[in-house]
C-alpha cells in the first residue's frame, strides 16, 4: 500500500510538472526518482485512483478551470476549511478554527486559514512523540492570503502513515546529524545552481538567521532518505511559506498545553501562519535549506543540467507547405491520404508471456516500420541492457518499464542515425489544427495537428522521446509519427537525393513500405538498393545511371526472399551486421529474425549449430518460434520438394548456404 501511495504521489507531481511545462524539472525527477511499472502516466486513470472525478467535472465548468490535478485537490481542501482552535505557547488563544471536513476518497491535505503577521518561534525538543514542525523565523505579510494550519488527534487516522513508516520517520528524526554551517551553505548553493528546491535542515546551534522566503508555487522535492512524508501525511499549504511536519509526531492541543505548562510556559508566541511545535532544535536555527551533498553525489558528479540543453527546444507547427512536401515524398501526392491501417497503428507491445518484447501489428501495411523498430528494440534489450543481470532468455520477458525504456532508446537511435548523428526531429500530435487546408491539399486531420521539435544532442533527444512516448506506444498514430520524424530528421531534400529516382515514395501501393523507407530506418539513408556502396550502370550513349546502395556496415541487417529468386543481391553490410538481428523481407511482408549470441557472426560457418528466434507481429503469434540451425547438413533441392520449403528457410539460406533447419515442434510457416 505504501509503495502504491508513493507511486500515485509521484505521478501527481509529474502531472503537475508536465502541465506547467517544467521539462527540466521532470528530467531531474526522472533521474533521481525513476518511473516504475506501476507509475501512472494517464491523467484519466490518475483521477480515478484519487477518486476526484466529481471535482474534475466541477472544475471544467469553472472560468478559468485549473489545469492540474494537484491544483484541483488543493483548491477543494482550501474551500473546505473551517475554523479550529490553536493554542499559543503561553496558553493564549490566537484563533478559533474547526477541523476541516475531509471527503471520502480525497487526498489528505491539512487546510489553512487566512492571516498575515510576523513572529518568531522558539521551542525545545521532547522524545519522538512530540509535535514537530520546521518553520521560518520570519515571514512578511503581503497582498496574498496567508494561512494557519493545525490538526487534532481525531484526524490522525486520516493524516498519519502506517505504523512501520511512522517508526522509520521517527528513527530518522532521532539519528539526523547536525550540519556545519559552511557545508550547509555550500550545499544550498549547489542545490540552487542545479535549479532544485531546498529542504529543511538544522543550522548550527546558537546561530540565528532568518529563513529565506519560500514560494509555495514551487514544489518541494525530497528524497526518500530525507524523511519527507508521503502523500498520506498532512501538507502545509501556504502562499509564501511551506512548513514540513513529520507524521506520527502530532499531539492534541490539550497535550501540547500540558507540556507547555510543565515547562513553565516558556515557549514563545506562535507565528499565526503556522502550527505550534516542540523541538530540541531552536527554531531560529531551522531554515528551509538543503541536505548536504553526500545525499546527492550522483547529481553532483554528473549534473542533470549538463545532459539537458539550457533550453529544451520549442515546437514548430507543421504548416501546409511542409505537409504537402511530406505527403509528396511519403504518398506521392498531397492529394493522397494515409490508409486506415497506418492511422490506427501504434507501437504497442504484446501481452503474451513469451513474446513480451514484440510489437503487435493490427493489419497489413506498415510492417516495414514495425519490423525495423522491433529490430532496434531487440538490440537494446539483448545487447545493450547493461542494468539487467538476467540471462538472454529472461531478457525476452521484460517488464513493462524495461521494454518501454528500450522503445525510447530504439526510437532515439533510429532518429539520431537518420539525422547523421548531428540532429534529430521528433513529430508529435497536439490534437489541434495548426493550419487551414486550402488549394491542392487533401485534409485528413493528421499532419494538420502535428508539431515537431529539433534537437542537436542525443541525450536531449532521448528525453524528448520519453516525454512523448505514450503517443508512439499507446497512440494510434505511432507508426506515422515515427515515419514523419525520420523523414524530417533526414530532411525531405536529402531523402529525395538518397533515392535512385527522386519521385519515388516511401509508402507504396496498398500502403506497403518500400525498400527506401526500411533503409531509412535501418541505415539512416533512404537508398533504393540493398547491395554495398553505389553502382554505376552504362545507359548507352556515354550516359551512366547511378544506383545507390548501403554505404557502411549496419548494426541491424536484412535478409530478402528476392535474393533467393536472384532479383536482388543483399550486400555484406546488411547480411553480416554488427548484431545478430535481421529484418526479413518475404512475400511483401517484413518480420524479424534474431539470435542471442553475437559469436555466431564471427564463428566459422562450418559445423556451426545455433538457435535463431523468429517474430512476426502480424501473424497473431501466440508462442515463441525457435529454429535450430545446423550448418553443413542441408539436403539438395533434388531431395526436397521446393514447394514445401517455408519461405523463411529460403531467406535464412541466403545467409548460411548449406544448413539444416529444425523448427523444434513448431508448425513451419508456409
Amino acid at each position: 500500500m505504501i509503495a502504491f501511495v508513493e507511486e500515485v504521489s509521484s505521478s501527481l507531481v509529474r502531472e503537475f510538472l508536465s502541465r506547467k511545462g517544467l521539462k527540466k524539472t521532470i528530467a531531474c525527477m526522472d533521474e533521481e526518482h525513476p518511473r516504475t511499472a506501476t507509475s501512472i502516466n494517464n491523467r484519466s486513470l490518475l483521477r480515478q485512483v484519487l477518486n476526484i472525478e466529481d471535482l474534475y467535472r466541477k472544475n471544467k465548468v469553472q472560468n478559468p478551470p485549473l489545469k492540474t490535478v494537484l491544483e484541483i485537490i488543493v483548491k477543494h481542501h482550501m474551500e473546505q476549511q473551517k475554523k479550529v482552535k490553536i493554542m499559543t505557547g503561553d496558553g493564549e488563544t490566537a484563533r478559533s478554527v474547526t477541523p476541516p471536513a475531509f471527503t471520502a476518497g480525497s487526498p489528505l491535505i491539512c487546510d489553512t486559514e487566512e492571516n498575515s503577521s510576523r513572529s518568531e518561534i522558539k521551542a525545545t525538543h521532547s522524545p519522538p512523540s512530540t509535535f514537530l514542525s520546521l518553520l521560518s523565523d520570519e515571514n512578511k505579510s503581503s497582498g496574498h492570503d496567508q494561512k494557519d494550519v493545525s490538526a487534532y488527534d481525531s484526524e490522525r487516522q486520516k493524516c498519519q502513515p502506517p505504523t512501520s513508516l511512522q517508526q522509520e520517520w521517527e528513527s530518522s528524526a532521532q539519528n539526523e546529524p547536525e550540519k556545519k554551517s559552511e557545508a550547509i551553505s555550500r550545499s544550498r548553493t549547489n542545490r540552487n545552481r542545479r535549479g532544485m528546491m531546498s529542504g529543511p535542515i538544522p543550522r548550527e546551534m546558537g546561530r540565528k538567521k532568518p529563513s529565506p522566503r519560500y514560494d509555495a508555487a514551487q514544489p518541494l522535492f525530497r528524497r526518500d532518505g530525507e524523511n519527507q512524508p508521503s502523500a498520506d501525511a498532512h501538507l502545509d499549504i501556504n502562499t509564501h511559506s511551506c512548513a514540513g511536519r513529520k507524521p506520527g509526531l502530532q499531539r492534541s492541543p490539550e497535550s501540547l498545553q500540558s507540556e507547555n505548562n510543565n515547562r513553565g510556559n516558556k515557549a514563545k508566541a506562535v507565528n499565526k501562519n503556522h502550527m505550534p511545535i516542540n523541538s530540541d532544535l531552536n527554531l531560529s536555527d531551522l531554515v528551509l535549506d538543503d541536505v548536504d551533498d553526500e545525499d546527492l553525489q550522483e547529481i553532483s558528479q554528473v549534473s542533470v543540467q549538463r545532459s539537458v540543453s539550457e533550453c529544451l527546444p520549442k515546437s514548430r507547427p507543421i504548416d501546409q507547405s511542409i505537409a504537402m512536401d511530406l505527403k509528396a515524398v511519403l504518398l506521392g501526392s498531397s492529394l493522397n491520404c494515409f490508409s486506415a491501417e497506418w492511422r490506427n497503428q501504434g507501437l504497442t507491445f504484446s501481452d503474451t508471456h513469451d513474446l513480451r518484447y514484440g510489437i503487435v501489428q493490427r493489419k497489413g501495411g506498415p510492417c516495414g516500420v514495425l519490423a525495423s523498430i522491433q529490430a532496434f528494440i531487440l538490440k537494446k534489450l539483448l545487447f545493450e541492457n547493461t542494468e539487467s543481470s538476467d540471462s538472454d532468455l529472461q531478457r525476452l520477458r521484460p517488464s513493462n518499464a524495461t521494454r518501454r525504456k528500450c522503445l525510447v532508446l530504439a526510437l532515439a537511435e533510429v532518429l539520431w542515425k537518420a539525422g547523421e548523428e548531428e540532429r534529430a526531429t521528433v513529430a508529435v500530435n497536439t490534437g489541434l489544427n495548426h493550419f487551414t487546408p486550402s488549394g491542392r491539399y487533401r485534409s485528413e486531420g493528421v499532419l494538420e495537428k502535428m508539431v515537431f521539435f529539433t534537437v542537436d544532442n542525443l541525450r536531449d533527444l532521448q528525453i524528448l522521446v520519453e516525454q512523448h512516448i505514450e503517443q508512439f506506444e499507446t497512440g494510434t498514430l505511432g507508426c506515422i509519427l515515427l515515419t514523419i520524424s525520420a523523414v524530417l530528421s533526414r530532411s525531405i531534400e536529402k531523402v529525395k537525393e538518397d533515392m535512385d529516382v527522386s519521385s519515388s515514395t516511401l509508402i507504396g501501393a496498398h500502403g506497403y513500405c518500400t525498400q527506401e523507407l526500411v533503409s531509412l530506418l535501418l541505415c539512416g539513408r533512404a537508398v533504393s538498393n540493398v547491395f554495398d556502396d553505389d553502382m554505376e550502370l552504362d545507359s548507352g550513349g556515354g550516359d551512366t545511371t547511378l544506383l545507390k546502395g548501403i554505404k557502411s556496415h549496419c548494426d541491424v541487417g536484412l535478409l530478402s526472399l528476392f535474393e533467393h529468386y536472384n532479383i536482388c543481391k543483399v550486400g555484406a553490410h546488411l547480411k553480416t551486421p554488427s548484431y545478430p538481428i535481421w529484418v526479413v523481407c518475404s512475400e511483401s511482408h517484413f518480420s524479424v529474425l534474431f539470435g542471442l549470441q553475437r559469436e555466431l557472426l564471427t564463428s566459422k560457418d562450418q559445423h556451426l549449430e545455433f538457435d535463431l528466434y523468429y517474430y512476426d507481429g502480424l501473424a497473431n503469434q501466440q508462442e515463441e518460434i525457435r529454429l535450430t540451425i545446423t550448418v553443413g547438413k542441408w539436403r539438395s533441392f533434388q531431395e526436397v520438394d521446393s514447394d514445401s520449403i517455408p519461405p523463411l528457410e529460403l531467406c535464412i539460406r541466403t545467409r548460411w548456404k548449406d544448413v539444416e533447419i529444425n523448427w523444434n515442434d513448431t508448425e513451419p510457416i508456409l
